[in-house]
């Protein structure tokens, strides 16, 4: 079998006589099955003892009772559903795609948003020496070892050697281990900070990573947005340079032998792959092909403001054995993708400028190093904002600031600097004007949000006399509410602020505007709805095991 990364496909198993499919897999059906955690879940979990009175004749109200607090129970964190966690600023019962085990975080925990800020346990310093265990794999460019002083991790040592072809073509390229090394650091990174759980940990020095041991799902994903390559080949009549809307998604089953054939979503339920204890089926196969095509996504959005064109891009996906998750996995360096500047192919600086070559000479070798060099560097540069914006809240009283730290703290979550002001559009508009102008003549990207109960005056003034976005906010109470909110939507003409309800929402709406032009933002905008998908999908297959 080919290269499989971090560990290895174990065969699909029949279930043990005697056992039957539970919550968690096979279990013996005569087994006790511990509480869950959490303490909502637990009590219901104990009503719903209670109203089956111990007969097995199937879910009643109790019992249902008891699913649906788990499943709330569980939200964010990302954990399983159910394991009391809180989540770090996401809508309660979203659990989140994958997670390296808590004792394999180290210091990207501070810089991590919050869908990945779970707090963990210490790692040996940055570059203390690492006791290496056994080589858990080895495949043509990295090696694989289990750390003995970090249980529940590995190391990914990455080689000097480049291959093309499986391997039919390969040579040492000197300092590759390095370049490869970080890019597949900065590029996971990225990925970490926008909210996509991966195995990543942290890079070790300059041709190693840390990463959570996972046992590999042999497939590979190929997420395509511009025909080339192999797709044309095996799609004859397709031109080169058709776009797919959206990002066309394919798998390649990993065998060198078989030339890592092309698989179909069925054969990869039917096979029913078994890792870390996780069977793979239709729901896993489902996370994995959306999360694909929202990596894919990031990552173009992330190179757009280079002025390079993401074609396409190769990922793959392995079962962390602490948690049985699906995480992203193995490597995203400059053999996963092609990146064409400029959107030209002749520029091409990823692999395929290797693979086309007619004949590997030195000089030929050094012109694919300057390539893979080229894109080390300007990897880096997809960490930092294009140019960050913030949010001003303008409060028309320090009664409504629990209301202003809501919309603060979830600025947060995306990155977005946000301020807290004072100040009456009725009792001192002259201020409230002077306030705004302050903001309008740093030339920072600004988005106000007003926030005022009873009569809105504060929106509707700074609307009328500024070109920045407004929103209103409105702390609406339940006594007068439905007659207050007329101040924050009939306008005149010539205002358009809008209005949100929610602290989150307003938070979401100004970072979706910030997100047209900077794509850290954007990245964990679009993390947000592959978790929230994710979380919904996971909690279907939940309801379906528990019902059947």
């Amino acid at each position: 079998m080919a290269e499989s990364g971090w560990g290895r496909a174990s065969e699909a198993k029949d279930a043990p006589r005697g056992a039957k499919r539970g919550r968690d897999g096979w279990v013996n059906s005569g087994a006790k099955q511990p509480p869950p955690r959490g303490r909502r879940a637990r009590e219901s979990w104990k009503t719903a003892r209670a109203g089956r009175g111990g007969r097995g004749k199937g879910p009643n109200f109790a019992s249902h009772a008891f699913l649906f607090a788990a499943l709330v129970e569980g939200g964010g964190g990302g954990g399983e559903v159910g394991d009391g966690e809180e989540g770090g600023g996401n809508a309660p019962g979203v659990v989140h795609f994958g997670a390296p085990p808590r004792a394999c975080r180290g210091p990207l925990a501070s810089r991590t948003s919050s869908a990945s800020s779970a707090p963990l346990a210490a790692m040996p310093p940055i570059h203390s020496e690492l006791k290496l265990g056994k080589k858990v794999n080895e495949g043509k460019t990295k090696e694989v070892y289990e750390l003995l002083n970090y249980p529940g991790c590995v190391l990914l040592q990455s080689k000097d050697q480049i291959t093309a072809g499986n391997a039919a073509r390969k040579n040492i390229m000197e300092g590759k281990a390095a370049i490869s090394n970080t890019t597949t650091s900065c590029v996971f990174q990225l990925l970490q900070e926008s909210g996509i759980k991966t195995a990543f940990v942290r890079k070790h020095n300059d041709t190693a990573f840390i990463a959570a041991h996972c046992e590999m799902i042999p497939i590979e994903w190929v997420c395509r947005r511009i025909a080339t390559g192999s797709f044309l080949k095996r799609n004859p009549g397709v031109e080169e340079g058709y776009k797919f809307y959206p990002p066309k998604i394919e798998m390649f089953y990993k065998d060198d032998a078989a030339n890592d054939p092309q698989w179909s979503e069925e054969q990869l339920v039917e096979v029913k792959f078994k890792l870390a204890g996780l069977e793979i089926g239709q729901t896993e196969v489902d996370i994995m092909a959306q999360s694909t095509r929202a990596i894919f996504e990031i990552l173009e959005k992330a190179w757009q403001p280079q002025n390079c064109t993401l074609v396409d891009l190769k990922v793959e996906f392995g079962v962390n054995v602490a948690t049985k998750e699906i995480v992203l996995a193995d490597v995203i360096d400059n053999d996963s993708w092609r990146l064409w500047p400029s959107g030209d192919r002749k520029q091409q600086k990823d692999k395929q400028s290797y693979r086309d070559l007619k004949e590997v000479t030195p000089e030929a070798l050094q012109m694919v190093k300057r390539n893979f060099e080229w894109v080390a560097e300007r990897v880096e540069l997809l960490l930092k904002p294009q140019r960050q914006g913030r949010v001003v809240v303008f409060m028309g009283s320090t009664s409504d600031l629990g209301h202003c730290e809501k919309i603060k703290k979830a600025c947060g979550n995306y990155g977005v600097p946000c301020e807290l002001r004072v100040t009456s559009a009725h009792k001192g508009p002259d201020e409230t004007l002077r306030i705004k102008a302050e903001y309008e003549a740093d030339g920072i990207p600004t988005v106000f949000v007003a926030v005022a109960g009873r009569s809105n005056g504060l929106g509707p003034v700074l609307s009328g006399n500024t070109a920045y976005p407004v929103v209103n906010c409105p702390p609406l109470s339940a006594d007068w509410g439905a007659q207050d909110i007329w101040s924050s939507l009939r306008m005149p003409t010539g205002l358009g602020c809008s209005t949100v309800l929610s602290p989150e929402g307003a938070a979401q709406f100004a970072a979706q505007i910030f997100g047209l032009n900077d794509h850290c933002v954007w990245a964990k905008l679009r993390s947000n709805i592959l978790n929230t998908w994710i979380s919904l999908k996971q909690a279907d297959k939940k309801m379906r095991e528990y019902t059947l």
